[in-house]
Order: C-alpha cells, then sequence, then structure tokens
C-alpha cells in the first residue's frame, strides 16, 4: 500500500506494497512528474503543452485510486500496462524537443504535437474503462475521472508556430511586466476541470490529491533545477490564460507603476497623486509649473481624481487577484521546487495585504489546508511564509476559527524551539494574533507543552528581547481562561493566578482559590504563595460567601502545610479563623455547611510548624491554644465526630498540644474521667489507616501516665491486641500502621500481665522472632520503616522478661531461649533502641538466674546404697562425676534455663556496649552487668571473671566521659564493688588513672545524695579522703 508520511522537513512517500501493481502505479507516477517538469521549461507551442502536463497530472489521481480502491477491477493491469506505454511515449517525444543535436523545424514539432494529441486521446480510452465499482460509494471520485477521461478523448492540440526553433529557444524564460500580452485573452480556464465551491472551503477530496509525485525518485536535473529557481509563477501552466493584461494607462508617467489613486492635471494627463504632488513641490515659482509628460506649462495645480480610471483599475486588480489566488494554488499543489512554492506563498501574501476582502477569498477557496500542510515543509524561508500568511489570514474572527479549525496548533508550538529565530518570531506573532480570540485561548492552552514553552521564553534571558515580550503578551491573552490560569501555576507561573485571586471580582477570587487548593506547589512556591495570597485567602473568609471560604480554606490548607509558612499564616490572623469554624458549626437542613475539615486540617499543620502556641489566643473570650476550653472542646468533637479526615486532623492538634505540660496534663485528665480512651482504641482498626496511626501515637504519647487504663481496655477490645501483629509478607513491605502498632504494645507498661498473656495466648512469639531473625538477615534499609518496626517487636519481647514470675512466661522465655536471641541483638543491629532494650532484658533475664541457678543433685542408684568401694577408688570416681558450677550463681547454669550472662557470652558484648555514644546504651548495658555484682551473688568470683575481660576499664571510660547522673552513680557503684571486692589488684589499677580522683570530686561536689556517698567512698578507699571514725551524715 502506498501511503503520505509528514515530517518536520517535506513530504515524502513510502511504498509498503512491492506488488507488480504498485511497482507499475509508482513507475507511471515518476514518468508523470518528470514529464510535467519538463513541459513547464518548453518555450514554444506553450500552450500545448502546458496542457498536455496539465492532462497528465490529472491523470495521476486516477491511478492513484486504481492502487487505493478495496474494489481492484480485474482489468487493473491492463489498463496500467497500456497508461504506462502511452506515458512513455510521451516522455521520448517531449524528450526529443530537449535534445541540443539540432534544430526542430516546424513539421517535426507538429509532429511530436500531433503524436502527444493522440496519446493524450488514447490514455483517456483507457481511463473509460475503469469500471463503477472500482469507486465504491465515492461517487465525487467516479465523476472526476470520468470528467477527465472525456476531456482527454476530446482533447486538441493547435500549431500555431512558423519559424524553426533551436533548442536554446526552448529553455525557460521568465517573462517581464512589458513582455505580457496588451490584449485581452479568451474567459478565464481554470488549470484543473473541477470545480471549487466557494460553499466547501476544503480541496476536492481526491485521495492523495497532494504529492502524487514521489520525492525521492523525482527527476531533477541540475538544468531544470535552476530554471524553475530562476522562473516566476509566470511560467506556471496557463498563466497567461489566467492573468488579464495590463494597460498603458493603468501606468503613472511618473513612477512607472500602476496607480492607485490615479488624479489628472490641467494638461489632462493623469498621475499617481503622490508623485504629482511631490512634482509641484519642487517648483517655488507657480509660474514655472509644467506638466511631467508634455512640458505644458500649468495655470493651477488643482487635481481632479480619476474616477472612472481608478474604477477600472480596482476591477482590474479585484479580477487579477482572483486569477493569482489559483495560480497560487495550483503552483502550491504542484509543489515542483522550492522556488516556485516560495514565490505562491509571496505573491498570497501581497495579495493579502492590499484588500481584507482578498484574504476571504483565499479562505474560501479551500487554501487553508493546502497552506498548514507547508508548517512542515523542509524549507525554513517557506515555513516562515507560511506561517506569516497563516498570520494575516487569522487577523479576523472568522479566520481564526477557520485557521484554527484545519490546523494542529503544536506544530506552532514546536517552531517556537526552533533555532531559527526568524521562524521562533513568526510562530509567535502566530500565537499572538490566534490567543485574541478567547475561544482559542483554551485550545491554545491545552496542546501539551505549549504553555511551559511561552513561560520558558518569557523567564529565559537568552533569548531576544522582542520573543520575551510577544510571550508575554501571549500568557496575558491566555489569562482569559480560567483553565490557562490553572495550567500556568501547574508549569511554575503563579502570577496570573494570585493576580485574579487578588483583584479579581468574587466569581474568580472562588475559582482561583479553589485551583490553589487543588495544584501541586513546590516549597518554595508555598512560601512564596503566602506571603502574596495570606491577606487576600483571610479577607475571602471574612467577606465571602459559603463556597468563596470553602475555597479559601483548601488553599490554606495546602500553604500551611509547609511548616516554614506557619509564622506567616499566624501573623495573618488565620487561628483565630480556624478555631472559630471548628467550634462553631453551622447546618443548613441538617448538612454542615462550614469547612470544620481544612480548619482542623490548618490548625495541625499549623501547630505542627512548631509556633509558640501556649499564649495564642483563639477567640474574644481571652481563651489561649493551650487552655482547658481548646482541650475539652477537641476531645468532646472527637469522641462525637464521624469524617475520618476530621478524626486524624483533631489527633494531630492533640499530639501538638500535648508537647506543652499544661495541655498534656489537661489531656490526661480529659481522657482518665471521659470515655475517650475506648474512642482513641477503637479508632485504631479504622479502614482510614492514617487515623488509625495518629490515634496509635496518641496513645503512645499517653502511656507513661494511662498504660495501665490503656492496657486493660485494649484486651477489653473484640479482637485486640492480636490484630495489632500482622506479619508482613516481606522485610520491604512493611507498613507504617504495623510499625506503630509494634511500637505502641511495646510502649505499654511492660508487667502489665493480662495484655502478656493475651499476646501470649495469640501465639505471636513465634511471628516475632520470625520477623525479627528475617530483619537480621537482610537488614532494616529494606523499607522506610523496618527499624521502627524492629524496635517494637524487641520492645514486646522485653515486656515478657518483666513477669518472668508467670509459670507461662518463664516457659516462654526458656523455650524460645531469650537470653541468646536478645545477646545476638546487642551487637548485630544499628539501632540504638534495640541495643537498649537488649540490654534491659538481659538484665531482667539475669536478675532471676540466681533464684533459678540450683546446686548439682547427684542421685545415688539403690545398688550404691549398700555397696561401698575402697575409698582410694571412691575418690577416683567421684572425681568423674562432678558436675560444672556456675562460679558466680552457685549452680548449674545455662543460657537457655536460667539465662546467665557468663554462659551466653553475653558479658563481652555488653562491654562493647559500654563505648557507645548513647548514654541510654551504656546505662543499659551497665545496669545488666550490675546483675552479676549483686550481692545474691558470688561477687567474689564475678570480680575476678569480670576483671579477666578489662571490665573496670570500661567503666573507668565511662565515667570520665559521661555526666548524666543515673549513669555516673551506676559506675560509681561498680568501681566500689571492684574496690571492695577485687583485692589490692583491683585497688593497684584503680588508682594508676590519674583522672580519677578529679571526676570522683565533681561527683561528690555536684551529684546527688547517692552519686556523693558513692564518691566518698571510693576517695577514701584510694586514701584521697579522711575515713569517717564518728557517726554523722556527709
Amino acid at each position: 500500500m502506498m501511503v503520505i508520511s509528514s515530517s518536520s522537513s517535506d513530504w515524502t512517500w513510502t511504498n509498503e506494497d512491492t506488488s507488480p501493481v504498485s511497482s507499475l502505479i509508482q513507475s507511471l507516477l515518476v514518468s508523470i512528474s518528470e514529464i510535467t517538469a519538463s513541459v513547464v521549461c518548453i518555450n514554444v507551442e506553450q500552450e500545448s503543452f502546458m496542457e498536455l502536463g496539465s492532462y497528465l497530472y490529472r491523470t495521476s489521481p486516477a491511478i492513484i485510486e486504481l492502487q487505493t480502491t478495496k474494489n481492484t477491477p480485474e482489468n487493473a493491469m491492463r489498463i496500467l500496462q497500456s497508461l504506462s506505454k502511452s506515458v512513455d511515449l510521451a516522455k521520448n517525444l517531449v524528450g526529443q524537443l530537449q535534445k541540443d543535436s539540432h534544430p526542430i523545424s516546424d513539421p517535426e514539432l507538429g509532429s511530436i504535437i500531433e503524436q502527444l494529441e493522440g496519446v493524450i486521446k488514447l490514455m483517456g480510452e483507457e481511463l473509460s474503462l475503469i469500471p463503477p465499482s472500482t469507486f465504491g460509494n465515492q461517487e465525487y471520485a467516479e465523476i472526476a475521472v470520468r470528467s477527465v477521461s472525456k476531456e482527454m478523448q476530446n482533447a486538441r492540440f493547435g500549431v500555431c508556430q512558423t519559424q524553426v526553433t533551436s533548442p536554446k529557444a526552448l529553455q525557460p524564460r521568465a517573462l517581464s511586466l512589458e513582455e505580457l500580452p496588451k490584449e485581452q485573452v479568451p474567459t478565464e480556464r481554470d488549470l484543473y476541470s473541477i470545480d471549487f465551491s466557494t460553499d466547501n472551503p476544503q480541496l476536492p477530496d481526491i485521495p492523495h490529491h497532494m504529492n502524487v509525485i514521489p520525492k525521492s525518485k523525482c527527476y531533477r536535473s541540475q538544468r531544470n533545477h535552476e530554471n524553475m529557481s530562476n522562473g516566476s509563477l509566470k511560467n506556471m501552466p496557463q498563466v497567461t490564460q489566467f492573468m488579464e493584461p495590463f494597460y498603458e494607462t493603468f501606468f503613472c508617467p511618473l513612477t512607472k507603476n500602476i496607480m492607485e489613486d490615479p488624479v489628472t492635471i490641467e494638461s489632462g494627463v493623469t498621475y499617481e497623486r503622490k508623485a504629482i504632488t511631490e512634482w509641484f513641490e519642487k517648483y517655488n515659482n507657480s509660474a514655472e509649473i509644467c506638466c511631467p509628460a508634455t512640458g505644458q506649462k500649468l495655470r493651477s495645480k488643482g487635481l481632479s481624481t480619476n474616477i472612472a480610471l481608478k474604477t477600472t483599475i480596482e476591477e482590474w486588480k479585484e479580477r487579477n487577484e482572483a486569477a493569482r489566488i489559483k495560480v497560487a494554488r495550483a503552483a502550491l499543489s504542484l509543489a515542483i521546487s522550492e522556488s516556485m512554492v516560495l514565490e505562491a506563498l509571496n505573491d498570497l501574501q501581497s495579495i493579502c495585504g492590499r484588500k481584507p476582502y482578498n484574504k476571504v477569498q483565499i479562505r474560501n477557496v479551500g487554501m487553508l489546508p493546502l497552506l498548514v500542510k507547508f508548517l512542515e515543509y523542509k524549507d525554513t524561508n517557506v515555513r516562515l511564509a507560511t506561517l506569516e500568511i497563516l498570520r494575516e489570514l487569522a487577523e479576523d474572527d472568522e479566520g481564526k476559527e477557520m485557521v484554527a479549525k484545519v490546523m494542529d496548533i503544536s506544530t506552532t508550538i514546536k517552531m517556537l524551539s526552533s533555532d531559527h529565530q526568524p521562524i521562533r518570531h513568526a510562530a509567535l506573532l502566530f500565537l499572538l494574533e490566534l490567543s485574541r480570540s478567547q475561544s482559542l485561548c483554551e485550545k491554545i492552552g491545552s496542546v501539551a507543552g505549549g504553555i511551559l514553552m511561552l513561560i520558558t521564553i518569557k523567564y529565559n534571558w537568552s533569548f531576544d528581547t522582542f520573543a520575551l515580550e510577544k510571550a508575554d503578551e501571549i500568557l496575558k491573552n491566555l489569562e482569559t481562561s480560567p483553565n490557562n490560569i490553572k495550567r500556568m501555576a501547574d508549569n511554575g507561573y503563579l502570577e496570573p493566578l494570585l493576580h485574579h485571586l487578588i483583584e479579581g471580582c468574587e466569581e474568580m477570587k472562588m475559582e482561583m482559590g479553589s485551583y490553589l487548593g487543588e495544584i501541586a506547589l513546590g516549597h518554595d512556591s508555598k512560601t512564596y504563595v503566602a506571603e502574596r495570597a495570606s491577606p487576600a485567602l483571610v479577607k475571602m473568609l471574612h467577606t465571602g460567601n459559603t463556597l468563596t471560604k470553602k475555597a479559601a480554606f483548601k488553599a490554606l490548607e495546602q500553604i500551611s502545610s509547609y511548616h516554614p509558612n506557619g509564622k506567616i499564616l499566624v501573623e495573618a490572623g488565620i487561628v483565630q479563623i480556624v478555631v472559630e469554624e471548628m467550634l462553631t458549626p453551622r447546618k443548613i437542613h441538617n448538612e454542615t455547611m462550614n469547612s470544620i475539615k481544612e480548619a482542623a486540617a490548618i490548625l495541625g499543620n499549623l501547630l505542627e510548624s512548631g509556633i509558640e502556641f501556649e499564649n495564642l489566643q483563639v477567640n474574644t473570650h481571652g481563651h489561649t491554644m493551650g487552655s482547658d476550653y481548646i482541650v475539652y472542646s477537641i476531645i468532646h468533637m472527637l469522641k462525637n465526630s464521624t469524617p475520618d479526615k476530621l478524626n486524624t486532623n483533631l489527633i494531630r492538634i492533640l499530639l501538638c498540644l500535648a508537647k506543652s505540660p499544661k495541655s498534656n496534663a489537661t489531656i490526661v485528665s480529659v481522657v482518665r474521667e471521659t470515655e475517650a480512651s475506648y474512642t482513641l482504641i477503637e479508632l485504631i482498626n479504622n479502614p482510614h489507616e492514617e487515623l488509625g496511626i495518629a490515634s496509635m501515637k496518641l496513645l503512645i504519647t499517653l502511656s507513661p501516665y494511662l498504660g495501665h487504663t490503656f492496657a486493660e481496655r485494649l484486651c477489653k477490645t473484640r479482637g485486640q491486641p492480636q490484630s495489632l501483629l500482622q506479619s508482613p509478607g516481606g522485610t520491604n513491605q512493611i507498613t507504617q500502621k504495623q510499625a506503630v502498632s509494634a511500637n505502641f504494645l511495646a510502649d505499654l507498661p511492660h508487667q502489665n500481665l493480662r495484655l502478656n498473656l493475651a499476646l501470649l495466648s495469640n501465639d505471636s512469639v513465634p511471628m516475632i522472632l520470625q520477623s525479627i531473625h528475617q530483619m537480621q538477615r537482610s537488614g532494616t534499609r529494606t523499607s522506610r520503616y523496618a527499624s521502627a518496626y524492629l524496635e517494637g517487636l524487641v520492645g514486646i519481647i522485653v515486656r515478657f522478661t518483666t513477669t518472668l514470675f508467670e509459670p507461662q512466661m518463664l516457659f516462654l522465655a526458656r523455650n524460645y531461649n531469650f537470653t541468646s536471641v536478645l545477646t545476638e541483638l546487642l551487637t548485630k543491629t544499628s539501632s540504638d533502641k534495640v541495643q537498649r532494650l537488649s540490654a534491659i532484658g538481659l538484665k531482667n533475664l539475669s536478675s532471676e538466674s540466681v533464684n533459678l541457678s540450683k546446686p548439682p543433685q547427684i542421685k545415688r542408684t539403690k545398688f550404691l546404697k549398700f555397696f561401698k568401694l575402697p575409698r582410694s577408688l571412691s575418690a577416683g570416681s567421684s572425681k568423674s562425676k562432678k558436675i560444672q558450677v556456675c562460679p558466680v550463681h552457685r549452680g548449674a547454669c545455662s543460657s537457655q534455663n536460667t539465662f546467665c550472662l557468663v554462659d551466653a557470652k553475653a558479658v563481652e558484648r555488653l562491654l562493647a556496649c559500654l563505648e557507645h555514644e548513647n548514654a541510654e546504651v551504656i546505662e543499659a548495658a551497665l545496669s545488666a552487668l550490675c546483675t552479676l555484682l549483686d550481692d545474691k551473688v558470688d561477687v567474689d568470683k564475678s570480680v575476678s571473671l569480670l576483671s579477666g575481660v578489662d571490665c573496670i576499664q570500661h567503666v573507668l571510660n565511662v565515667v570520665k566521659e559521661h555526666r548524666e547522673e543515673g549513669l555516673r552513680e551506676k559506675s560509681l557503684w561498680v568501681i566500689e564493688r571492684f574496690l571492695m571486692k577485687g583485692g589490692d589488684r583491683s585497688a593497684s589499677y584503680i588508682s594508676q588513672d590519674r583522672s580519677l580522683p578529679a571526676t570522683l570530686v565533681s561527683a561528690f561536689h555536684h551529684g546527688d545524695g547517692s552519686t556523693k556517698q558513692m564518691a566518698a567512698k571510693i576517695l577514701r578507699h584510694l586514701n584521697q579522703m579522711p575515713k569517717v571514725t564518728t557517726n554523722f551524715t556527709i
């Protein structure tokens, strides 16, 4: 199948069908194009050869129809073969006229023309053989083919030449105006016999009417190319029959040009008004004035308009302009050369400029679709001229609509990025003209990337000033469409939106406010908008109707979402307005009409921005943001509210208020007194995930004060707490809700046995341990919430270690070897919180070791009871059966059954944690080590064991590097235990640390009571302080 492909450079043919019919058609079209190009260059018997070219050209659509039709006739190949023979013969005959070997005599020329006439008649007969079924329901195509067939069969070529013509005379030559015939020619005939009706401005809808000459195979000899480049539209087929000749009386004797305003002077000679006026002005003495043409002395300078001549010239111009339009249309249809196309375009431009009605004529002859195609022509000059003509044709409203209807505006938009400056300028001017139509502004703005391109030009100083100014004008015109204002804002150009928001009518303000709430703004844009628009938006809240207020609230909600804007909005007076909107609901027909959801979101954003809210006045009654009135009101709304988004924002507000000690105390009091805790717990499993997360965050915040209450009520809630522990599909699929849920369970009071048993009964421990193992193996960077989730899971494990007095919990810890699990987590994690929790869990487990470790019991058999071995043998036997005893706990120990830290190899890992930068991790690890120095264990053996792993040095480093009270107290307690039980070796090692005394003195002066006493004891051991001999308190 043969199709037309359009690109930015030119139109080309692509052959998708290699069948014999397709190949033959392509060959025919190439030959016809070569003959058409050749006959234009023949200067003898011009009328006959132009008519030949016209017939051949009009045959092309009929040929193409044989291929494109779905009803290919059986005789198609025979018709094409006959046409091919005829075209080849015509090509040979025309070629004889271009040979340079011998001059062509009149008889030879007549013979060639006669043979060509026979060729045309034969081709007409062949076209008549195409059956009607070929055309299907395309009646217009059948009529056109039948018409051209009949004309060709009746073709008559006359011979008027009477002299021998040399080949050189056959070369093309441009005719000057003086050489044009002076007589009227016969009645005007169109190049095509197909009539163009002004009622239908489209070109004849013949398949592939344009571009029937394949570009890639079009015959273009260097000579012909040069001839066409130097030619003019006067060399077009039958141009001499189109054009009406000039008359000498049309020309001004002075300017030698056709007159526009002819006037007659005293001598009776007619001149151009401007020219004769300038002639008269040359004479200072009126007596010397004479007629330029006759030399006759003139007594008067009077000018009399030659109305008859002026009318005649105008009528002549109108007739010739109509003909010129047809000539240009023919030239653009053929598009044989760039020069022909460019000259046709320039001629159309001059016709447009002379008279407004000419533009109507050009549009009505179906020129617009033809012109639009040249916007993608390969030559920049052609594209430039096309843009300029289209701009002129679009200067009136009707023209704009017609142009926009037939063209794709995106083609012009693409030209804005052209490297060729004149193209850019022409495209901008064309778009500027189109943008003056309000109905087209929406169409221009809807082109993908169009507004962005214009904004880029407007703010890119690498473009010239002209381009910047025109882009700005276009954007201003496009502002007439509210949708374009939104598009501009989407592309970073916010000024139009803000201008109409501030200066526009109420309806426009409402629309702009609504847009502002919908578009996605960058952080910098949000700050700019906050500074510019806040006063106007606040004013809209004070004075606007319900819809205007809603739009303003939506805009403020987005602006406030960027926390640095909080101060700007507070200064604009937004706080009182949003609080009033929240606490004063207005209802019409039982439907809430205010913007309470948006107001709550704005207030939540403002509080999260970090503003000082405690003393921020919220109403005229003197209430501040931190007052009990606000807390009570918000919790009351939370208990009685139904929209999920509103509840989420109310909880966000409470979370921010809880940061203030005073407000936090009020929140705790109100939640304790009311049923608000049930409300919060019920919201955990709300389908709106954000609401559930917010609810748990507030519960976590209040847990230190209401933890046991929350735990009890959680266990009373159906489906809890098991619904809070859902196994993720993988470490990369952990959600925020899963992470917050785990931390909520971990932060509730650890000693709450009811909650611990509830978690145990749901068989959640295996899932928890499996998830911990997976995250240890794959790391916590696979998900944004993996680290927080791991911290929550470890916290849940630790909570079980606080209730080991319960047999089920003891069995659980032993069965899953919690000691080993927590020991691994000490060093195989990057989370400080996980390390701290692991150390706390080990401390809780180790505290039970001394109670669980029992001396080994050796059972004797009945046989041994009655039979005693000799003493020598008895001793040996006893030695072989001796069971290892833990030196610290004085009994049989293991990491799994008695949670012994020594057996679990946890001591070295805890000591490594003492080098941590986080004081909480160090304190937790030190607390676990302190369980090995408790009075219930063998302290002497424990000190000896710890000395072997250089424990005291780690502790000394902690004392010197950290000043936290609890950490320093524990460190000093460990040092004192080493001094008391470690003997001279420990005392000597400790006393060698020169910086220790100064640290102890500082602790003695600045520490609390326990720290002072501990520091004093150590100083006495080191002889740095006198020993007390009488009873008194230091």
